[in-house]
């Protein structure tokens, strides 16, 4: 159960691997555990007055290891510094970010094509979203999921509380539906995809276990479409300066 950070409460038991293990910076956290891929949730702004809070969902590669770094390296490609740059996006105000790696995350392009892992992290995300309007009452919620992670909110969609209000995902390879309707949830459904993402290629179907269904940003899938013209490729959809950005602080703050 999620209780206030002042109270040191971690979402799961505390991590069993050495200390030395994982370089973990200092910071507010829901939830950390370096068992097996690891599992963190790191916190953002202020979540005692928040009147808006932000989970960001990542996708495919990502792990405790690289959760700051970034993968391979690239710190463009690490939640935590993703959240950050969506939480400064936002600008002030009553409201959080969370960057949200509560789940195992695919490691291949074969495990990323299937949904078991996806199912998986939706069961977890559903769990970790209602302990956080238990704990935070006030507050309204915006899921954004990136990559594997759109495909993690889709299958979680219809358990999610009221209190989600907006559902934004982009480079999605699908939501697990074949339209808006199909997620059941009473959120706004928002999406974008940048014509330089290589997620474009990915076939909008599923068939015999494989696939994630009807992209989001097509135009029968019904979401709400943002900018994102100036994104070169799967991974800069929250780099600063980019309208892409911009779209999703808005929708993250409740302004969109």
């Amino acid at each position: 159960m999620i209780v206030t950070p002042s109270a040191g409460t971690l979402l799961a038991p505390p991590a069993t691997a050495p200390p030395t293990a994982v370089n973990r910076p200092p910071g507010t956290y829901l939830l950390f555990d370096a068992r097996g891929q690891g599992r963190v949730a790191q916190v953002f702004g202020d979540l005692s007055t928040a009147r808006r809070i932000a989970v960001l969902v990542p996708g495919m590669s990502h792990r405790l290891q690289n959760f700051w770094r970034g993968v391979g390296g690239k710190q463009y490609r690490s939640p935590a510094t993703q959240a950050a740059d969506l939480q400064q996006a936002m600008g002030p105000g009553d409201h959080a970010v969370v960057a949200w790696l509560g789940y195992t995350t695919p490691q291949t392009v074969r495990q990323a094509g299937r949904e078991d892992l996806a199912g998986a992290g939706a069961d977890a995300l559903v769990a970790f979203v209602g302990d956080l309007t238990t704990a935070y009452p006030r507050a309204t919620i915006a899921l954004l999921g990136h990559s594997y992670g759109s495909t993690v909110i889709g299958l979680a969609a219809s358990r999610l509380p009221s209190r989600v209000t907006d559902i934004a995902v982009f480079g999605s390879p699908g939501m697990g539906a074949d339209n808006v309707a199909g997620l059941h949830t009473t959120a706004t459904v928002w999406a974008g995809q940048g014509a330089g993402d290589w997620v474009r290629w990915v076939p909008g179907l599923r068939l015999l276990g494989l696939g994630h269904g009807t992209k989001p940003t097509d135009h029968a899938f019904g979401a709400k479409i943002f900018e994102t013209a100036d994104v070169r490729d799967h991974d800069h959809y929250l780099a600063p300066g980019t309208d892409s950005l911009a779209a999703l602080a808005r929708i993250a703050g409740g302004a969109a």
